[in-house]
C-alpha cells in the first residue's frame, strides 16, 4: 500500500508517504526542489524500545494511539488509545486531501495539504467529523505536526513580549526535551506569537517555520527525540474544557502553516512575507494611504474644533486620511462609560457628527473612526440593556479589565449587534478607515444560563470575528480596516488574511519602536505594519532621537502621525512634509518589496533594505549613542546590502557604487548627533 505525494512550491517540494501498514501518513522529504530524490531524511533504523514507532516516525498527523509517549495531536474521549486506517487520497494540483478513518469510534480525519505554486508555504488542516452514534470529545486538538531533521539538536528561535514590548527575538537550544509557547486568553496575545522557527543547531542555512492561523487561544510546542528528530504540533486550545463532536457533527482546524527557506531566519521571514502579500490577493496593489491618528494629542478629550485643529495641519503636512481615536461617541468622557453606545456625542458634536466629516473632507483628507465593537462599559446603556451579553459564569462575580466587559460575541444576537452597528457607521457616514480595538481578554469562560462544559466559546467568538470583517470587506471593499489589541495582541496568520493593516504595539517611542518592529519584520510582512511618529519619549529606552529618525522608523511600514502637531513649530511641520512626501515616492518599494534585515537595534549597523523590480530602498538608523560622534578619527558604518546584480553601477546618497562593493564593502552611512537616521533611494545608472 505504499505511495507518496508531492506538493511543489515556487522554490519548495513537500513529499509525505503512507507507510505499508496504512496507519498514518509520515513525512519523507521537506526542503528545495529535488530534497525527495533519494532516502528520507527523516527516516531512522533500528528498532524503537520502550517506545511504538509511530512515537519515533515522522508522523504527519497523530491520534493518541499512534504517538501515546511522544505526544499526540488528537485525543478524542470515550475512545481511547485511537487509531486509525487509511481510506483514501486525492490530489488535484497545489492541493492533497488524506482520508482515515477509526472503526470503533465513528471518526473520519481528512488530512488537508496545499501549497501554492507562488509560495513556499505549506498550508495544513484537519476536518474531523463524528461518523458514529455516539458524541465525542475532542480533548487535544491540533491542526497538524511538521517534522524537521535537527542531529545537533534543535535551534529555536520565538518572539514573546508584553504589553508595549511586543515581538521581542529569542533563541533557545533544545537538546532534548520539550518546548512551549501559547496564549490561553482568547486571543492571540501580547505574550506569544504563533511563529516559530526550527535549524539544526549548527546550521545556519536551512531554517523551517511553523505559525498558526487562530485568532483564540492556542498552542505550539516543539518536541526533539534522542534520534535526532524535531516535531513541532500547532493548533488552537480549548480552554473551557473538551469540545463536543456530536454524531454527524463536522469540525474543522485552524491552518497550520509551514515554511522552509535555505537563507536562515532572515530568508524565512521573507517566504512569510510572500506567503501575507498572498493572502492580501488585490488588496495589496492598493495604495496605504498616509494617516493622522488623534489619540496621543487628544485622548478622550474629542471635540469638533479640536479635531478640525488637527486635520488642517494633517491637510498641510501631506497626510492623506484623517482618523479620530476613541472619545468620539456618547458618554466617553474617560474609559469608564460609554463603551457600546455607537453614537456620535451631539455635545462633540454640535453641527452634526456629519457636518464634521464633510469639513475633514473638504480639507482633502480621508476619514477614519476607530471602534472597540467587542467591549461594553458597565455604566452604558447596551448594558443596561443586555447584562447577559458579556462572558459570565452563574454565580460568579464578573472581572473588569479597564473598567470594561467582553461581549460574548458566539451569541447570534451579539454578532448581529456588532456587524449591523459598524455596517451602519460605514453606510451612514463617509468612512473609509475603520480602527477595530480590542482592549482586554477573556476572564469569565461561561455564558449565562448555560452550562459550562457544553459551549466552545472559543471558537465561536473568533468565527463570528471572521464572520464580521469578512462582511465588512465585502459590503465596504473601500475601507481600510486596521486590527489592534492594545497594541500588538491580535495579530496572526488569520487576521492578516482579514485586515489590510495591524498596530504592531501601543508603544510608539522611538528606541522601543524600533526593537518591536526588528521583531515583528521576522515574521509580518511591511504591508500589515502601521506605524505613526510621535512625540512619545519611551518606557524601555528613553535616549532621545530626532524627528528624521522617527519619520524614517515609522516609514518602514505604513506611515502613520499620532503626535499633537498643532504643537510642532514651523519647521517641524516643514520637516514633516518633506519626509511624507519622500515616503509618498517609495511606499510601493517598502509595501511590496522583497526584505532584508541588516543588522539589528542592538548592533552598530541597523537598516532595512526593500527591493522591488530593480528599485531599492534602504531605511537606516543609529541605535547607539550619539554623543562624541565626530570627535573622533572613526570610519562610517557600512551597510551590506543584498540581492544586487555585482556588475550594475548603482548611485546612492551622492556617490556611485558597482554592486559589488555595496554587497561586500557596504553602503557607508556617517552618523552624527544632528543626523541619526536615514532612508536613502540606491538607483541603477549607466554611468
Amino acid at each position: 500500500m505504499s505511495r507518496e505525494w508531492t506538493l511543489r512550491g515556487a522554490t519548495t517540494e513537500y513529499t509525505v508517504g503512507l507507510p505499508e501498514h496504512g496507519g498514518w501518513l509520515e513525512l519523507r522529504a521537506w526542503g528545495p526542489h529535488g530534497v525527495s530524490d533519494g532516502p528520507s531524511p527523516l527516516g531512522y533504523v533500528g528498532r524503537p524500545q520502550y517506545m511504538t514507532p509511530g512515537d519515533v516516525a515522522a508522523v504527519e498527523y497523530a491520534p493518541d494511539g499512534v504517538r501515546p509517549f511522544a505526544g499526540p495531536d488528537l485525543v478524542v474521549r470515550p475512545a481511547r488509545a485511537l487509531s486509525w486506517s487509511f481510506e483514501d487520497a486525492a490530489q488535484e494540483g497545489d492541493s492533497l486531501r488524506v482520508d482515515f478513518a477509526d472503526a470503533g469510534s465513528g471518526l473520519r480525519a481528512a488530512l488537508h495539504y496545499r501549497l501554492a505554486a507562488d509560495s513556499d508555504v505549506v498550508e495544513r488542516w484537519v476536518e474531523l467529523t463524528n461518523a458514529g452514534d455516539s458524541p465525542l470529545q475532542l480533548v487535544e486538538l491540533g491542526s497538524a505536526g511538521f517534522s524537521v531533521p535537527t542531529p545537533h539538536g534543535a535551534r529555536l528561535t520565538y518572539l514573546s513580549g508584553q504589553w508595549a514590548q511586543e515581538f521581542t527575538p529569542a533563541t533557545t537550544e533544545l537538546r532534548r526535551g520539550r518546548f512551549e509557547i501559547g496564549s490561553t486568553l482568547g486571543v492571540t496575545g501580547h505574550q506569544f506569537s504563533p511563529y516559530l522557527a526550527v535549524r539544526d543547531a549548527r546550521d545556519t542555512g536551512p531554517t523551517w517555520g511553523v505559525a498558526l492561523a487562530w485568532t483564540g487561544s492556542w498552542r505550539i510546542v516543539a518536541e526533539r527525540d534522542a534520534a535526532g528528530l524535531t516535531r513541532i504540533r500547532a493548533g488552537r486550545v480549548a480552554v473551557e474544557g473538551p469540545l463536543a463532536l456530536a454524531p454527524g457533527a463536522t469540525l474543522v482546524t485552524p491552518v497550520a502553516a509551514g515554511a522552509y527557506s535555505a537563507e536562515g531566519v532572515d530568508g524565512l521571514a521573507r517566504v512569510w512575507h510572500a506567503y501575507e502579500r498572498g493572502l492580501a490577493g488585490d488588496r495589496l496593489t492598493r495604495t496605504r494611504k498616509v494617516i493622522y491618528n488623534s489619540w496621543e494629542a487628544t485622548y478622550f478629550d474629542v471635540t469638533a474644533a479640536g479635531q478640525l485643529a488637527l486635520a488642517e495641519v494633517a491637510a498641510e503636512i501631506g497626510v492623506e486620511t484623517f482618523v479620530v481615536d476613541d472619545g468620539w461617541f456618547v458618554g466617553r468622557g474617560d474609559d469608564t462609560a460609554g463603551l457600546g453606545d455607537w453614537t456620535p456625542d451631539p455635545a462633540k458634536f454640535p453641527d452634526g457628527f456629519d457636518t464634521f466629516v464633510d469639513r475633514v473632507r473638504k480639507l482633502g483628507l480621508e476619514f477614519g473612526l476607530w471602534v472597540e465593537p467587542e467591549m461594553v462599559n458597565p455604566r452604558s446603556a447596551l448594558y443596561e440593556a443586555h447584562p447577559d451579553w458579556v462572558y459570565q459564569v452563574d454565580g460568579r462575580p464578573r472581572t473588569t479589565i479597564r473598567n470594561q466587559y467582553l461581549l460574548d460575541l458566539g451569541r447570534p444576537e451579539v454578532e448581529e449587534f456588532v456587524h449591523s452597528t459598524l455596517d451602519g457607521l460605514l453606510r451612514g457616514y463617509d468612512i473609509t478607515y475603520l480602527k477595530w480595538d480590542f482592549n482586554r481578554p477573556r476572564t469569565e469562560p461561561g455564558r449565562m444560563g448555560v452550562p459550562l462544559e457544553d459551549p466552545d466559546l472559543d471558537g465561536a467568538h473568533v468565527a463570528a470575528l471572521y464572520r464580521i470583517l469578512e462582511a465588512l470587506r465585502r459590503d465596504h471593499p473601500h475601507v481600510t480596516v486596521e486590527g489592534c489589541a492594545a497594541g500588538g495582541a491580535r495579530v496572526d496568520l488569520a487576521m492578516a488574511s482579514r485586515v489590510d493593516v495591524v498596530w504592531p504595539s501601543d508603544n510608539t517611542a522611538p528606541i522601543d519602536r524600533l526593537r518591536i518592529q526588528d521583531g515583528y519584520l521576522r515574521a509580518h510582512a511591511p504591508h500589515l505594519m502601521s506605524s505613526w511618529v510621535t512625540d512619545a519619549t519611551g518606557l524601555f529606552d528613553t535616549r532621545p532621537r530626532s524627528l528624521a529618525f522617527r519619520f524614517v522608523l515609522a516609514s518602514a511600514g505604513v506611515l502613520g502621525i499620532g503626535a499633537d502637531i498643532r504643537r510642532w513649530s514651523a519647521a517641524e511641520r516643514t520637516e514633516a512634509a518633506r519626509w511624507v512626501a519622500r515616503y509618498k515616492q517609495v511606499r510601493d518599494v517598502v509595501t511590496q518589496g522583497e526584505v532584508h534585515r541588516i543588522g539589528g537595534p542592538d548592533e552598530e549597523r541597523c537598516a532595512v533594505q526593500y527591493t522591488l523590480d530593480g528599485r531599492v530602498v534602504v531605511l537606516a538608523w543609529n541605535p547607539g549613542p550619539l554623543d562624541g560622534l565626530g570627535t573622533v578619527p572613526a570610519r562610517p558604518v557600512r551597510l551590506k546590502l543584498r540581492a544586487l546584480d555585482p556588475a550594475t553601477r548603482y548611485a546612492a546618497a551622492g556617490a556611485l557604487y558597482s554592486g559589488a562593493h555595496l554587497m561586500s564593502a557596504g553602503l557607508p552611512v556617517h552618523w552624527t548627533a544632528d543626523h541619526d537616521a536615514d532612508l536613502i533611494e540606491v538607483t541603477q545608472t549607466s554611468s
